[in-house]
């Protein structure tokens, strides 16, 4: 049987966390998978080519039905999965100690936050109307982005 030292060799890529950061990576799991069901059930609403009603609103319908929701053949909700499925993991890796992963979550944020923010734009100066699931979409991403600022200590990169 081979031996294990007992310490953990210094290239580890799981380092204890303070308690404050694996709390707040542990609630960027949580909104990322809320963003997930969202976006994935738009996804499927879109693939299936059922149409949106939000509490009896029509913007929905006018917002997904729209030439902005899909990329070519593709629903733009389901780049949207992707995305949180991606911020989903590396989140959950941050919340175990793995401090290296934490810039390819910071990369995911940033571009959905750009991307929020764009898709937030396109609802109010050219579709004038907005769709909640949307709007939901975009809050998940806000409070995802607050959290990885709020996660960088006195705005310096951690690696």
């Amino acid at each position: 049987m081979a031996r294990h030292s007992p310490h953990k060799s210094k290239s580890s890529a799981n380092i204890h966390l303070p308690r404050s950061l694996q709390v707040a990576y542990s609630l960027a799991v949580l909104v990322a998978l809320a963003g997930l069901a969202d976006a994935t059930y738009l996804t499927v609403q879109s693939l299936t080519g059922e149409t949106l009603v939000c509490g009896g609103s029509a913007d929905c319908s006018k917002v997904l039905g729209s030439a902005y929701s899909h990329l070519g053949p593709i629903p733009l909700a389901s780049v949207g999965a992707l995305g949180y499925f991606a911020a989903f993991t590396f989140a959950t890796f941050c919340a175990f100690g793995y401090r290296r992963l934490r810039i390819f979550l910071a990369s995911t944020v940033w571009v959905m936050f750009a991307a929020a923010i764009g898709l937030l734009c396109v609802q109010a100066f050219i579709l004038h109307a907005f769709c909640r699931y949307c709007l939901f979409s975009a809050a998940t991403t806000f409070l995802l982005t607050g959290i990885l600022v709020a996660t960088t200590p006195n705005g310096a990169r951690q690696t």
